[in-house]
Parts: structure tokens; C-alpha cells; sequence
């Protein structure tokens, strides 16, 4: 026979007190008025801007809506997904709460939707810890400094421009130049613990050619992909991105290092100029609202590192207008992050992959967390490179006279050996100790060969 005990008796009742506490027995409603685009108009409920509301579709179906926006004594919303089988007079019901994920290890492995949906066909997710999907920055003073390099498996970005942990930096390049390839191959090579995939606003077909190619299997094991393609309402394109950032913030509060890839950061822009639009804002710098140039920085800013020992860092992918590096979203995005790596088309044309632009790249946070010997090799590196540069278009025509600036004297002779270490394979890649060590020993036997040739020239004097 089962007994129960008396203090078995209390936890019982306090059981359910306490789901009667958690009952919502007032339910505040409206109803739908009419749908003008993307917006819904309801008289009522009682809400407040950025609260969810729940539609009713069918008698256990709903919608959900967000507040974004009023007209006089109506609330303006938009669907968090298809808006098809409202009805006029549809039922609206104040959700009484702002959007959360569920987050945990669970999540390790699977690709979800914007809605936080799963679309992999591996069941549903059994995490439990929520986390809100519109969580405010950190305090400045709360973060920890960025001392620790990210090794990405790039030999020009961990040598040339190199990524701490905690950093912000953008990856800026037209259409078609290997921009998702590069982001495949950070989740890849990086020795992140963890990487969160943000897909917004892409094709369909890019998608699962990025799991499966870019990505592969072992890149997934360790990775959360969101998805939110370029034909889903706008509203779960923003969702997706919060959805990730949120992802990110569970994993980073565990203490573990955090790689977050959104690709891209104007299609988020694109989805916020339709909500913006279409709920009366008015049209700013190129048909932008100015609610896009104050969610990018918000968004932007919920990474970085944090007093638990974990760190978020983000890689945004910036797809630039016709290769117009000062565009709207672009130029707002290089002033909020903390560096930014080109993709050149040239270099992509001659095949030269990754086709990084390593003159026009720059990471703000490089100094900190590299050593003397590094940072001095990388600046003569870039300073040689930039010689070459300058003269490239002589030496094409066979006009440049040797002599005329020895660090092009320089670079012409260690042309080869620089394109070796700036070009990569796809599958190929390196560990951020050995890109060092190549990166220094190639100067390192420069400056030796130059001190032979001097000690030479010295000898042959002596003799004469």
C-alpha cells in the first residue's frame, strides 16, 4: 500500500496552487477590422507596443501577431507567419507577454525556422529554458575585455585580421563572391565550442545547399541553424535574428565560446523597412525608416562578452548594393562593429579564394590580442602588399623600373610566396599557431637573407 505523507500532502496542494496562479482567468479581446498589406487592424485588446497577441483562426488555431504600431483607438499588427484564414471579426486575444525561445543542449545539431518551428524532421525540441527573444544589451561595464584570439581556420584573417573572442565584425561583399562559402568555412575551422547560424531572408534553394556543402556534417554537430527565408513574411526575418541572438545568449551564459553567423544583416534591414513601411513610418535615406538605423545597433549589441566567461562573437554578412561599400546598411553597420572583412570581386574573378581584400579589411580589436612579434609581421605584410599595389599597373605594362621604391622591390619578389599565403582551398585549413609561425618565419627569412647579402657586400669591400 502507498502512503503519502503529510509534507507529501503540502507539495501536492502547492502544485496546483500554483498553477491556478499562473491561470489566466480575464481574457482581454478584440476583434480583427481590417487588413491593409502586411498590417492587421483590431479594435482592442487592451495591449502595449511590442506585446503579442493571438489571433483566432479556427477553434484551436491561432496566429500570432505582434503589436507594432496604433491608429487613433486600433492596434496595428503583424503576423508572425501566413496571414491566410483570417476572417473579418477574428477573434484577438492579448497574449500577455512578448515573444521567448526555448533553449538548451537539446537544440545542438537541428535547424529551426524564424517561429522557432523545427524543420529538419527530427522531432520536436525538448528544451525547457526560455529566454526572451528582445533582450536588452549589456551593461558596458559588465563586459569583460577582449584579450583571446579566435582562431576562424583563414590563414589571411587569423594572421592579417585577426578576431578576438567577444568581437563584432562584418563581412561586406556583393552578391556572388563567396560570402556564404567564407561563413561555411569559419563554422568549420573555427574553435569556437559553439556556432549559431542565422539564415535570413535567403533563397530557399541557397539553404540547403549551405547545411549540406558549406556546413557538412561536423559542422552541424556543433551548430544552430535558424532559418527564415526570403518568401516568409517579414516578421519572422526579424524573428529569426532575435531567435539566433537568443540562441546565443543561452549558450554564451553558460560560459562558452560563441561564434554567431548572420547572414545577412540587410535582408534583416530589408524585413524591418517593410514592417516600418508598411505601419506608417516615413521613408528616410533611401527608402529606409529610421527604425532600421536604431534596431541595427541593438542588435548588433547583445553580442560580445559578458561576466559569465562566455562570449558571443558575431560575424555579420553585409550584402552590399551593386559594390557600393557606402551604402545606407553598410555604412551604419562598419560604424557599429568592431572591424570588417572585404570580399573583392576582382580578386574573386582571377580565382583567387578566399577573395578577401586584406587592404581595405581591418579589425579594430587585432592589437589586444596578438603578440609584438605577430603584429609586426601582419604590418609589414600589409605594408608590402600595399606596395605592390601602388605599382601593379606598371609592372603589367613592363614599366616599373627596379629600384625606383625598394618595399616594391620587396613585394615583386615575395609576391608568390604572399599569394600562397593569402589563397586558400575550400577544405583546407589551418590552426592559428601554425598561420603565425608562417606568417613570422616568412620575414624571419627575409631579414636573414638581407643580413647575408649585407655581411657579402661587407666581405667583398673588406677585399678590395
Amino acid at each position: 500500500m502507498i502512503k503519502i505523507l503529510p509534507h507529501q500532502h503540502v507539495d501536492i496542494l502547492s502544485k496546483y496552487s500554483d498553477a491556478i496562479k499562473s491561470v489566466d482567468t480575464v481574457k482581454l479581446t478584440g476583434r480583427v477590422e481590417r487588413i491593409v498589406g502586411l498590417t492587421i487592424e483590431a479594435m482592442g485588446p487592451p495591449v502595449k507596443y511590442g506585446d503579442v497577441c493571438k489571433i483566432k483562426l479556427d477553434r484551436n488555431k491561432f496566429l500570432m501577431a505582434e503589436v507594432v504600431g496604433f491608429n487613433k483607438n486600433r492596434i496595428i499588427l503583424m503576423a508572425i507567419g501566413d496571414m491566410k484564414g483570417i476572417v473579418p471579426g477574428a477573434e484577438v486575444h492579448a497574449a500577455g507577454s512578448s515573444l521567448a525561445i526555448s533553449a538548451g543542449p537539446e537544440l545542438l545539431g537541428r535547424v529551426i525556422s524564424g517561429i522557432g518551428e523545427p524543420m529538419d524532421g527530427k522531432g520536436m525540441i525538448e528544451a525547457t529554458q526560455s529566454y526572451p527573444l528582445d533582450s536588452h544589451g549589456l551593461n558596458p561595464l559588465s563586459r569583460t575585455l577582449i584579450e583571446t584570439p579566435l582562431s576562424v581556420g583563414i590563414r589571411s584573417i587569423d594572421g592579417l585580421i585577426t578576431v578576438g573572442r567577444g568581437q563584432r565584425i562584418g563581412i561586406f561583399a556583393g552578391s556572388g563572391v563567396g560570402k556564404s562559402t567564407l561563413i561555411g568555412m569559419i563554422a568549420r575551422y573555427t574553435n569556437a565550442d559553439v556556432n549559431v547560424i542565422a539564415l535570413i531572408g535567403e533563397r530557399g534553394r541557397e539553404v540547403k545547399d549551405f547545411i549540406e556543402k558549406e556546413l557538412g556534417r561536423d559542422g552541424l554537430a556543433r551548430s544552430v541553424v535558424v532559418v527564415a527565408t526570403s518568401d516568409m513574411p517579414p516578421m519572422v526575418r526579424l524573428r529569426g535574428a532575435s531567435i539566433a541572438h537568443a540562441i546565443a545568449e543561452y549558450f554564451r551564459d553558460q560560459g562558452l565560446a560563441v561564434n554567431l553567423l548572420m547572414d545577412s544583416i540587410t535582408r534583416y534591414a530589408e524585413a524591418q523597412r517593410e514592417v516600418g513601411l508598411a505601419a506608417g513610418e516615413p521613408a528616410a535615406t533611401r527608402g529606409y525608416p529610421p527604425s532600421v538605423f536604431s534596431m541595427i545597433p541593438k542588435l548588433i549589441e547583445r553580442a560580445g562578452t559578458s561576466g559569465s566567461g562566455g562570449s558571443i562573437t558575431g560575424f555579420y554578412s553585409v550584402l552590399v548594393e551593386g559594390d557600393d561599400m557606402n551604402e545606407p546598411i553598410a555604412d551604419t553597420a562598419r560604424g557599429r562593429l568592431d572591424g570588417h572583412i572585404v570580399l573583392n570581386r576582382k580578386l574573386a574573378n582571377r580565382g583567387h579564394y578566399p577573395s578577401i581584400d586584406v587592404l581595405a579589411s581591418v579589425s579594430r580589436c587585432m592589437k589586444d590580442v596578438v603578440s609584438a612579434e605577430h603584429a609586426a609581421a601582419a604590418a609589414k605584410f600589409r605594408r608590402l602588399l600595399a606596395a605592390y599595389s601602388e605599382v601593379e599597373d606598371l609592372i603589367n605594362l613592363n614599366a616599373y623600373a627596379k629600384g625606383s621604391n625598394p618595399d616594391a622591390d620587396k613585394a615583386i619578389q615575395m609576391k608568390a610566396d604572399m599569394d600562397s599565403f593569402l589563397t586558400q582551398g575550400i577544405r583546407e585549413s589551418e590552426s592559428f599557431d601554425s598561420t603565425v609561425s608562417r606568417l613570422e618565419a616568412m620575414f624571419a627569412e627575409r631579414r636573414s637573407a638581407l643580413a647575408g647579402m649585407a655581411a657579402r657586400t661587407a666581405l667583398s669591400r673588406i677585399a678590395r
